[in-house]
């Protein structure tokens, strides 16, 4: 049974705020404001709620306590809250008059905001619903009244809030203009991307022009002109224009093709001869406002964000591919998995001196992760730096490279500095020397007719001597039976400095089951034989395999696990059953596995036949593949 406690714990929950104290100020609930005396006078003018009362009534108030779900305060600006009212039916939203303030949430926040005004300023919120995929939400802006009592409605709608839930801060950037910044989870993002893909195919559109077209509304929410004007435009044909306009507006002062630019206009100009979408209203469900709008309140904001490290694009289009029907092999990426990109930029100990590259970026994850490593404890003219000149990218595939682009773009790079072409091609790889970067994090293409230690060994010359290169590939470039040569020629230049066993299901989907380990390397030191290199077995990443949604840290487990690798990869400290350290050369087997201490008494008859069934596997998959 559906009970308003359920709508007050959503407002929380989406708020990622507590009762009582948080950083950004306190939580009242109820009306309880006794400790501060201008709150407590101005809820007693207004009383309980009255059943109807409009709200240039100033003559009543109703009968008991005033008792608002949430009055919120700030630290840093006393003088103004933020009340919320909330109702469990989505039909007691709000009244034809918004004069019934005991049975509608809006009525309810409006009247109480009303008292509230003449000591605040007073960011009003009525919340109904009891599931966040259905809520209503309305937000208002009522400014204090600056001389008593003001009996004219002076309030406004903040209209980029309606039906979702930002956090409390976020409120206040919205009254007085400012870009909001909202943290989102993966599985928000996922979320998100299901439903517009669920959508954009019933409008017939082709599922490569999906991520670009995602791609490019974020690119027009970059131009605040085109954010502005948006919602006034009347006609599909108007706001599809303006759309392209913004986006030819933004890309052209960045560093982007005139060619790509063309292109990305061409998918536009593709959708806009889809009869479905020209004939949803503007404004309804599905229609090409309702999708900017989707990504300006969901996507933007936390794109926004300076430190945020999650690859928006990047899960887009992999639910995208997901959900495509096929098997997204003539697609392109795989998305690596967002506690693996942190984890190797841990590694590789980025910040905001670093300079990073990575050589097959697809759609810009590792950058993405390390930008927001880098804004770390970055002031806004280190941002600045980073944003223009310490990223750096190449992608082959065209669509791909419009993802990584636009990833850029819409983060504040006024550069992007992701070049359209082959890694191996020597002008780009001249052209990236001379930027003296330090750190290279790929994954590079497996199963291609170059190898994945080749990508490496590309990768680490283009690094400044001492680099270091933090690379994810299958485990048989670490095993000792393929790719000699390449082995023979890294260690030759440079030096192994660890590699890990990552889970077996690390990349688990239909379509990516490679096991996987993680090297560590370091760029222009020939590797010393008689120096130890550090394994660590990290096999077990707390992650659990959920239905529809892949692997997920179900029981948070991952912050503490995470810490625990890096310590030991830091201080080199061998463990049992985690890590070991062990001289060794180009042609030995570089895995934990290998040089461990085998407890034989925790194995079992599972672990022996899932033992024989992954060598089987490995054998029939590599077969003749040897160099």
């Amino acid at each position: 049974m559906a009970i308003e406690q359920y709508t007050e714990s959503i407002v929380l929950q989406e708020m990622r705020c507590a009762l009582g104290e948080n950083a950004f100020g306190y939580v009242f609930p109820q009306g309880d404001v006794e400790q501060i005396d201008k709150l407590e006078k101005a809820l007693k003018r207004a009383g309980g709620k009255p059943v109807v009362c409009a709200l240039d009534d100033y003559t009543q108030g109703g009968n008991g306590k005033a008792k608002p779900e949430y009055i919120i305060t700030f630290n840093k600006q006393p003088k103004t809250i933020i009340v919320v009212e909330c109702k469990k039916s989505v039909s007691k939203h709000i009244s034809e008059k918004i004069d019934r303030p005991k049975d509608y949430a809006v009525d309810g926040a409006l009247y109480y905001a009303k008292f509230l005004k003449d000591e605040y300023n007073v960011i009003a919120i009525g919340v109904s619903g009891v599931k966040k995929d259905n809520l209503k939400v309305n937000v208002f802006y009522w400014q204090k009244a600056q001389d008593g009592r003001d009996a004219s409605l002076t309030f406004a709608e903040l209209k980029k809030a309606r039906d979702i839930i930002y956090e409390p801060e976020n409120y206040l950037r919205m009254a007085s203009g400012e870009t909001i910044r909202k943290s989102v989870s993966i599985e928000d993002i996922q979320e998100l991307a299901l439903k517009m893909h669920e959508s954009l195919r019933s409008l017939a559109v082709t599922e490569r022009a999906k991520p670009v077209f995602i791609a490019g509304v974020l690119i027009a929410l970059k131009d605040e002109d085109f954010v502005k004007e948006y919602a006034n435009l009347v006609s599909f044909s108007s706001l599809l224009n303006r759309l392209q306009y913004a986006i030819s507006n933004v890309l052209e002062n960045s560093d982007v093709r005139k060619d790509k630019i063309k292109d990305i206009k061409s998918h536009f100009d593709r959708i806009g001869r889809i009869e479905k979408i020209k004939n949803i209203p503007l404004g309804h469900y599905n229609s090409l406002s309702w999708y900017i709008e989707e990504l300006e309140k969901k996507i933007k904001p936390m794109m926004d964000y300076a430190d945020n490290t999650i690859d928006a694009l990047g899960i887009f289009y992999h639910e995208f591919v997901k959900y495509s029907g096929g098997d997204g092999s003539g697609l392109g990426i795989v998305l690596t998995p967002q506690h693996l990109t942190e984890f190797m930029c841990d590694l590789a100990e980025v910040n905001k001196n670093s300079k990073v590259v990575d050589i097959c970026c697809g759609s810009g994850t590792f950058l993405v992760t390390a930008m927001g490593k880098m804004f770390k404890g970055a002031n806004d003219k280190d941002i600045t730096k980073i944003r223009q000149c310490s990223l750096f990218g190449v992608e082959s595939d065209d669509d791909i490279y419009t993802l990584a682009i636009a990833n850029m773009i819409v983060r504040g790079d006024g550069k992007s500095n992701i070049v359209f072409g082959d890694c191996f091609n020597a002008e780009i790889k001249e052209g990236l020397k001379i930027k003296n970067i330090d750190i290279g994090l790929i994954n590079p293409p497996y199963s291609q007719d170059i190898t994945e230690l080749e990508f490496v060994e590309n990768m680490l010359d283009i690094l400044a001597t001492g680099g270091t290169g933090a690379v994810v590939v299958p485990m048989a470039c670490a095993i000792g039976t393929k790719f000699k040569e390449t082995r023979q020629r890294l260690f030759k230049k440079h030096t192994l400095k660890a590699v890990f066993s990552m889970p077996d299901d690390l990349f688990y989907s239909k379509n990516a089951s490679t096991t996987v380990c993680v090297m560590v390397w370091e760029a222009h030191k020939p590797h010393d034989v008689t120096k130890t290199t550090f394994f660590g077995y990290y096999k077990d990443d707390g992650f659990v395999k959920a239905k529809k949604l892949g692997r997920r840290d179900k029981f948070n487990k991952w912050q503490a696990i995470e810490t625990e690798w890096i310590r030991l990869y830091r201080e080199r400290e061998t463990k049992e059953g985690l890590s070991v350290k062990k001289s060794v050369a180009w042609d030995d087997e570089w895995l934990c596995e290998a040089y461990m201490e085998t407890d034989y008494s925790k194995l079992n008859q599972e672990d022996f036949e899932k033992t024989i069934r992954n060598y089987l596997a490995y054998l029939v998959k590599n077969e003749g593949d040897d160099e």
